[in-house]
């Protein structure tokens, strides 16, 4: 099991944190740990571009996503 060691914290985030921890009843240590965990769940519920892209109304043609042709020029040498 990895280890995470934050240093330069505010006195005042740290205090926060113990406090939360204590409304919680569970240790600073265990705090950090739910805190982080659910975070960071919620980052990954993000949909992915293919999600994003698959949620996108099928509204129009192929042909209205054709782009215009110039007409066939001359080549001079």
């Amino acid at each position: 099991m990895g280890q995470l060691i934050v240093r330069n914290l505010d006195d005042e985030l740290v205090l926060a944190l113990k406090r939360r921890a204590a409304r919680h009843g569970r240790s600073a240590e265990a705090e950090h740990r739910a805190i982080l965990r659910e975070v960071l769940a919620e980052a990954s519920e993000e949909p992915s571009f293919k999600d994003f892209l698959a949620s996108m109304p099928d509204v129009g043609l192929d042909e209205d996503f054709v782009p215009p042709r110039d007409m066939p020029r001359d080549v001079s040498w």
